[in-house]
């Protein structure tokens, strides 16, 4: 793509306020326009425009997720991307669903930086940032929630993401997950392509050793966590080491904790929880939720590589699960 698809838009003059465009969520791919120049700003109104924006919704709010870990958070990036658009004269735009992007990009790095600056970040805490996990029942998911489930991403690359600086997380989501070209992405991070390729390759290190690739197949993974779980509930030590991978990495907000013997001895330690644990699934992947007199204390997710667990993720900050739907788990 040419640097001119991408143009900064001007400001239309000041008057009332577009609403968000309203509709079911569409799927991915192109906005059905001719692609010449002007078709944005040429007649339809408003209307025309919010459809063409819906077209492009999915693909936005996948990014954002990826960029700020919350689904929540992505919906008011995604917002703010319509009220930008619908304020913005982007007759010059020949590209849409590019320019919705780096748009997009730019808001959720405003919000990274912004979150930072406002110490939401555990910066000085042994642990990591967990993100907000997505939950879906292990079979019979409703169509919301496959929804959801496709706009999510695995909780381990998330983990990992959470501990890249802002300009590191938006170089690695925008080029490596979303194809978007360098010298686009420079602009949007204010660095040369050169600064930003090293961005991202800083970040793809970072990933490539905190989230490894899990098994594909769903049922053993399933077993393996299974196990898992009636050890952890049996107290059975030796189980638990059997079925964990020598190096297995377990975080939390409360710190990060290392190799096989460490990671069953804490998992004995939270044997009452493993009692309560149900099946469900966590961004996509096998997990556990548990449920203590109806409410939910805590999510696990686990990432099984060569049938062994090599890194658990558990989410117990009440802000992360307080907005959680949890009904699918009664009866």
């Amino acid at each position: 793509m040419s640097g001119d698809e991408f143009p900064t838009p001007k400001e239309k003059p000041e008057g009332k306020s577009e609403a968000r465009p309203q509709g079911k969520r569409n799927g991915r791919g192109d906005d059905g326009s001719n692609g010449r120049r002007g078709s944005l700003g040429s007649g339809g109104g408003t209307e025309i425009l919010a459809l063409r924006f819906e077209t492009h919704r999915a693909r936005l709010r996948a990014v954002a997720h990826r960029m700020l870990g919350s689904l929540s958070e992505a919906d008011d990036a995604v917002q703010e991307a319509w009220l930008r658009l619908s304020r913005s004269d982007t007759s010059e735009v020949v590209n849409l669903g590019g320019w919705l992007t780096t748009v997009v990009g730019r808001v959720c790095l405003d919000m990274l930086r912004s979150r930072r600056t406002r110490r939401e970040e555990p910066l000085d805490e042994p642990g990591v940032r967990m993100p907000e996990p997505v939950l879906a029942p292990v079979s019979g998911a409703d169509p919301e929630q496959q929804a959801l489930l496709a706009d999510s991403v695995g909780l381990a690359l998330l983990v990992v993401l959470e501990t890249l600086s802002p300009a590191e997380r938006l170089a690695f989501v925008l080029h490596d997950l979303f194809a978007v070209p360098f010298d686009e992405v420079a602009t949007v991070v204010g660095r040369s392509p050169a600064a930003t390729r090293q961005l991202a390759s800083r970040a793809r290190r970072r990933v490539q050793g905190g989230a490894p690739a899990s098994d594909g197949d769903p049922d053993r993974q399933r077993e393996v966590v299974d196990a898992f779980l009636a050890a952890a509930r049996d107290g059975d030590f030796e189980g638990l080491v059997a079925v964990l991978d020598p190096d297995v990495v377990a975080r939390s907000g409360a710190g990060v904790t290392t190799g096989a013997a460490a990671v069953a001895s804490g998992a004995i330690s939270f044997g009452r929880l493993a009692a309560v644990g149900r099946p469900a699934l966590v961004n996509g992947a096998v997990g556990v939720v548990g449920l203590v007199e109806g409410h939910l204390v805590s999510v696990l997710s686990f990432t099984v590589v060569r049938g062994r667990i090599a890194m658990i993720d558990i989410v117990r900050e009440p802000e992360r699960l307080a907005g959680l739907d949890v009904t699918f788990l009664e009866g």
